[in-house]
């Protein structure tokens, strides 16, 4: 529910992060195995996006265990890194990689607050900074990751987020057709709930998370004011989970309404460069 930030979000939210990374990594939801035998973990709209990384450098900011971040090693990006606040989760990301057969000249996972990024990360600049879903919601300030994503991207090349559409979080759980909740609300959301996605059955300890919802608007606009130029904003009628129980799972695994239901965005994408002469 709504409620005052607490002086320990950051480290109620890292608990609960650590404490998940060994669950998310024997779950089926992650599959390692099948990642390690070639399954992609990025979505086909991400890929289509984002375009040929072939020879380019990427940096992932908050990655957890790092699939997306290989996949893009994997497309052919000459360096990916990956940034995470856990370092469990960075641990498990880089024993990852080496399974892989994918050095540290090639992937390099580092430990770090995401607005420490610039200090954290081994280069100054990157061709492509990457931040997907799932994000955007655990930190309290979106200007202020606005001017980290930018510092850290190169003259002619890009940020691409792709993130859960905040309209998703204003309406009622049972049936997805009510506005519920306040869509600018800047307080942020405190909760208690054991489990995780990845098994919701799982026994935890560190229960308690602190989120905050950023409407399209702000993020946009933050990009905007600290030096880049917005590309595109596309939203997209679907989502990777059955958000609401209305959702019906179509064949290429995405989760949308029926058609007999007015459609909205569950999910959004956002590409922002910064000009060679910037």
């Amino acid at each position: 529910m709504y409620s005052s930030t607490p002086d320990d979000w950051r480290e109620a939210n890292r608990a609960r992060w650590d404490e998940r990374v060994p669950i998310h990594a024997a779950s089926d939801f992650y599959d390692l195995d099948a990642f390690r035998a070639g399954k992609d973990a990025l979505r086909d709209f991400e890929l289509a996006e984002v375009g040929d990384v072939t020879g380019r450098t990427l940096l992932h900011l908050q990655c957890h265990i790092g699939l997306d971040t290989l996949s893009w090693a994997r497309h052919g990006a000459a360096q990916v890194v990956g940034l995470d606040f856990s370092e469990p989760a960075v641990e498990t990301a880089g024993r990852l990689a080496r399974s892989l057969g994918l050095p540290p000249e090639r992937a390099v996972f580092v430990a770090s607050d995401v607005y420490d990024a610039a200090q954290a990360v081994p280069d100054s600049a990157y061709d492509i900074v990457y931040t997907g879903l799932g994000a955007l919601n655990w930190l309290p300030d979106v200007v202020r990751w606005a001017e980290v994503v930018a510092s850290l991207v190169a003259p002619g090349g890009f940020l691409y987020l792709a993130e859960f559409h905040p309209l998703t979080d204003c309406l009622d759980d049972g049936t997805g057709s009510t506005v519920t909740y306040d869509y600018f609300s800047r307080d942020p959301w405190v909760e208690e709930s054991p489990g995780t996605y990845a098994d919701f059955d799982a026994t935890t300890v560190h229960n308690r998370s602190v989120e905050w919802q950023h409407p399209v608007g702000e993020v946009v606009s933050a990009l905007a004011a600290a030096g880049l130029r917005i590309d595109f904003l596309h939203e997209h009628d679907a989502s990777l989970f059955a958000r609401y129980p209305a959702l019906v799972r179509h064949a290429d695994g995405y989760y949308r309404f029926p058609q007999d239901r007015p459609r909205i965005p569950m999910m959004y994408s956002v590409k922002a460069s910064r000009p060679v002469s910037g």
